[in-house]
């Protein structure tokens, strides 16, 4: 499944799901995990289908060698797997800014008027780590503005299926008390964590003012998008790097 988000360009970004593609088995569909087995390939037959919806080929995307930092970087150029940066951001024409998740928070920020986009991968790490901050200063250093900044935040791992310990609670708690909102309470010392409103709340402490977001829970529409939690659950992760992962992508 494709998500546009009903306030960015539909031509110039789109939150990619699983669907399609040419991967096989476990990989199954449109899978852009360059990190894992699955038959290059078939990935780069993935990657050049993506690039061709914006009418561009492959060599214009820039995937980022993700990890769970809140570093983010300027780019003038593409380049593929040799940047080390969970954000990015950039001025040029016909680079398409990406990022990979299976269960994070894809976050898509754009000013169309200026001339910017930015791009984010909010894992939980990343996320209160401030990756989104980070990617939001970076386009306003290179003139972004604002009050003409539109942000989405794509497909995720949804609030009643990422359960997590009370560790996980208090790194949350410890940053901001106010973060308590963000938790329902579980069984035994256990809660159930909504990252998408808290990377909304994020973007809404820039007093953005045009913000929307999915409400597709990654974990739960299996048939869909992929989930790193699911997989994990299923038992069918046995190495690390080796699951399939969707993409989401903005360009000029």
């Amino acid at each position: 499944m494709t998500w546009n988000a009903p306030n960015l360009p539909s031509d110039k970004h789109c939150f990619f799901g699983c669907e399609g593609g040419f991967s096989q088995g476990f990989y199954s569909g449109l899978n852009v995990n360059t990190k894992s087995d699955d038959n290059i390939n078939h990935i780069h037959a993935n990657l050049q289908h993506i690039a061709q919806y914006f009418g561009l080929n492959k060599e214009a995307l820039n995937l980022l060698n993700q990890g769970v930092s809140a570093n983010v970087a300027y780019i003038s150029a593409p380049s593929w797997d040799s940047l080390y940066a969970d954000g990015v951001v950039t001025d040029k024409p016909e680079i398409i800014l990406c990022i990979r998740t299976a269960d994070c928070a894809p976050v898509l920020l754009a000013d169309y008027k200026h001339g910017i986009i930015g791009a984010a991968h909010a894992g939980w790490r990343g996320a209160i780590g401030g990756v989104i901050q980070n990617t939001i200063e970076l386009m306003l250093q290179k003139g972004a503005v604002l009050s003409n900044i539109s942000a989405a935040v794509g497909p995720c791992i949804g609030q009643n299926s990422y359960e997590v310990d009370d560790n996980f609670y208090q790194q949350f708690i410890s940053a901001n008390p106010q973060n308590k909102q963000f938790f329902i309470t579980g069984t035994a010392q256990h809660y159930f964590f909504n990252l998408e409103a808290f990377c909304v709340n994020i973007l809404r402490s820039y007093c953005l003012k045009d913000i929307s977001y999915s409400q597709q829970d990654t974990y739960a529409l299996a048939n869909k998008y992929y989930s790193f939690r699911r997989y994990t659950h299923q038992g069918l992760v046995s190495k690390p790097k080796c699951f399939p992962t969707e993409l989401s992508a903005i360009t000029l």
